[in-house]
């Protein structure tokens, strides 16, 4: 970035003008502020509206501290916004207006950038479902009779989804391996990680309607990084028959960037051929845009890449999920978040969890400072960040996730 003039942006950046993420920031303890990242800057996206005489509706949706107005208000409101965004970065005639509203990404804390509403998470990629299926069905079919007709999914906390950065304290509850008679109660001791696309609700819909697959769009505003950490142990015992509860909802971390979709043009992609015929309301092959993305992930533990996960290879699109998560009329907020669930693909460099990678803790991961992991250990830190593809060969980027294990309490 260069000092002296914060709008010469240099084409391989993550944060150019193809992409223009949306997050929320403060400086020096002021007030949360909407901003978006260009560069190695955070504009000010209120003050820039206000310093370019930018009125009515767009002007106080900009204002906002969240993202949460902004997604309310819709598509066309999405696209007005996104292009006034672009003009004030790369117009020359805004430059004198606009160019102190751009901030040094150094001096800002990022917080959540939304309220979330609801929080959904899916079980979309094929490689990680059937991996669990081997690790704890061996010898029996890997995938569930269910998981090729239906998105599978599960309701989380929406109050424990925290911004990069904040540390994450290892759960306790119940946990009972096969061979324990009984169960006990402690810190979990398979802590674990899940590398996941999430994608933020903004066009609210009412009780009884349906989302149609052409539709998705209508109310997808963007994508972010997201850890869904899972405590294993807690899990294996909790889970039949209602599925995940205190193993999962003890925190998910979200990265502090929305990727608008608008910029991820250049992403679509078609999904994995599919042998299994889907119900009408799930089958994409009728001339529908690809709801495919080409996303590529990288996942970091203690500073040495572990995983690269390829969100190309999910069996499952968003459009999918956002179908089967309204068939039966429950209704869309703004602020709701879905995520895809652990994104893997064929290999074991692709898993993108721990007991994928450690196949269960079999297989345990070697560090360069000599030590090893099964599951994560107090003081670990995971950090997952990923690209797609933008126009002219250039890449558009997510950001990060970033989470610290605490001791449990």
């Amino acid at each position: 970035m260069n000092a002296v003039n914060p709008f010469a942006v240099p084409q391989d950046s993550p944060f150019g003008p193809d992409n223009l993420p949306y997050g929320v920031f403060s400086t020096a303890g002021g007030p949360r502020r909407l901003g978006v990242a260009y560069g190695d800057h955070v504009l000010d996206v209120g003050a820039a509206a206000r310093a370019t005489g930018a009125a009515g509706e767009l002007a106080g949706l900009l204002e906002a501290p969240s993202l949460n107005p902004l997604l309310a208000a819709g598509r066309p409101a999405w696209r007005q916004a996104r292009a006034a965004t672009t003009a004030w970065v790369t117009a020359e005639e805004h430059r004198a207006a606009v160019g102190p509203c751009l901030v040094p990404r150094g001096e800002v804390t990022l917080h959540l950038p939304f309220e979330v509403a609801d929080y959904v998470d899916f079980y979309a990629s094929e490689h990680h479902a059937a991996n669990l299926g081997r690790i704890f069905r061996p010898g029996a079919e890997p995938l569930t009779p269910n998981w090729k007709h239906l998105p599978i999914g599960y309701h989380g906390r929406a109050g424990t989804v925290v911004v990069s950065g904040t540390p994450v304290v290892r759960p306790s509850g119940q946990r009972k391996a096969p061979a324990e008679p009984a169960p006990s109660y402690g810190p979990s001791q398979r802590l674990d990680i899940e590398a996941e696309l999430g994608f933020v609700v903004g066009a609210p819909t009412t009780l009884g309607e349906r989302v149609a697959l052409r539709d998705a769009d209508r109310h997808v505003f963007g994508v972010c990084l997201v850890n869904d950490w899972s405590a294993r142990d807690l899990q294996a015992w909790e889970y039949v028959p209602l599925g995940p509860f205190l193993g999962k909802s003890f925190a998910t971390s979200v990265s502090p960037w929305v990727v608008p979709l608008d910029a991820l043009a250049h992403a679509r992609t078609e999904p994995p051929a599919r042998d299994t015929e889907p119900l009408p309301y799930l089958d994409d092959r009728s001339g529908l845009p690809p709801a495919g993305l080409d996303i590529a992930l990288e996942v970091r533990l203690n500073g040495h890449p572990v995983s690269r996960p390829p969100f190309a290879a999910m069996y499952w699109t968003y459009a999918q999920m956002l179908a089967h998560m309204t068939v039966n009329g429950a209704s869309l907020r703004a602020g709701d978040l879905f995520a895809s669930g652990t994104i893997s693909g064929p290999d074991r460099e692709s898993r993108g969890a721990l007991i994928e990678l450690t196949w269960n803790g079999e297989q345990p991961l070697e560090l360069p400072d000599g030590t090893t992991r099964a599951f994560l250990q107090d003081g670990d830190e995971i950090t997952i960040t990923a690209t797609a593809p933008g126009p002219n060969g250039t890449r558009i980027g997510l950001g990060e996730v970033t989470g610290r294990i605490s001791p449990a309490h």
